[in-house]
This record gives structure tokens, sequence and C-alpha cells, in this order.
């Protein structure tokens, strides 16, 4: 369960379809918040609010210069959450379907 928690915050983020046009921007590389902000007809209170939601969940990170922040994806959670809707999208030997325990009288030609 912990594994799908960590992963569905991204996913969460993920949902809001301006976090996710954020998060296509920023796939061609790092970017001033005053770049992403022109994009969008937002606050820079609103932007802020998307980008620490994109931060907590790991998928963006931040780094300050002078009074700009500069984000950028982070490769390490993008390829984790690649792998993760991988993993959970294919048949796999230890899915969690395949445990022994039926939930369904008959279910197993019986009834």
């Amino acid at each position: 369960m912990e594994s799908y928690l960590k992963h569905t915050k991204v996913f969460k983020a993920l949902g809001d379809a301006k976090r996710a046009m954020i998060v296509d921007m920023l796939s061609c590389g790092e970017l001033c918040a005053c770049m992403i902000l022109e994009k969008f007809e937002m606050s820079q209170s609103t932007l802020s609010h998307h980008m620490k939601l994109l931060c907590e969940c790991g998928l963006v990170k931040g780094r300050e210069q002078g009074k700009w922040t500069y984000y950028s994806l982070d490769a390490d959670t993008v390829s984790r959450t690649k792998q993760f809707l991988g993993d959970i999208t294919s048949d796999k030997e230890n899915c969690i379907c395949k445990d022994d325990t039926c939930c369904c009288r008959g279910c197993d030609g019986s009834e």
C-alpha cells in the first residue's frame, strides 16, 4: 500500500490540467517562474500554489537564484512514476489479484 500512496501523489498533482501543462513545459528543460507565468492567465500566488504541489509530490524541483525561482523536472521521480504506471498496467506473477483467496462463491467453477 505504501508504494501505491507514494505514486498516487504524483498522479493527483497531474490531475489538474494546468499542472499537467506546466510539467509538459518543463519537459523541455528548466524554466523560470516568470516564463511559466506568462503562458497562463493566473496570479503569481496561484502559480506558486501549483508549483508547491508539484514540488511536494517530488515531480518538480525548484532552485532559487536571486529573486527568481527556476523549476525543472526531477528525473528520478519521472522515471519511477513511468515504471510504476508500467507495473500496474501489466500482467505479472506477483499481481495483487493472484492471491489464493476467492472473494465470491463459484469463481472457481464449483457453484
